[in-house]
């Protein structure tokens, strides 16, 4: 490989900041008013439904509080971020700060 072709390579990647995690996309989707059921889930992560109940379990552990929305006969419950851990708020509070 050329010396080009490697500096071809390392302009395509995104800067390291920019990367958006499965994470980030699981407290996005959890942090809706409306909240999101397992399967909307594990279809927009590309998981299955087992892996998104325990990447909520893995949430909760460091911090978050969800809460779990019980469907009627038949439906699907719903999970949601009530509350994030006190450094996620703080950061979140200068993110939104920074771009104002």
């Amino acid at each position: 490989m050329t010396s080009s072709a490697n500096k071809q390579n390392a302009s395509s990647k995104p800067a390291r900041g920019a990367r958006t995690t499965k994470k980030d996309q699981l407290i996005k989707l959890l942090s809706a008013r409306a909240g999101a059921d397992i399967a909307s889930l594990s279809d927009k992560l590309g998981w299955q439904q087992h892996t998104a109940r325990a990447a909520m379990s893995g949430l909760r552990k460091a911090g978050y509080e969800i809460a779990v929305e019980k469907a009627a006969a038949g439906g699907l419950s719903k999970y949601r971020i009530l509350s994030a851990p006190a450094a996620e708020q703080v950061a979140a509070a200068a993110g939104a700060t920074d771009g104002a």
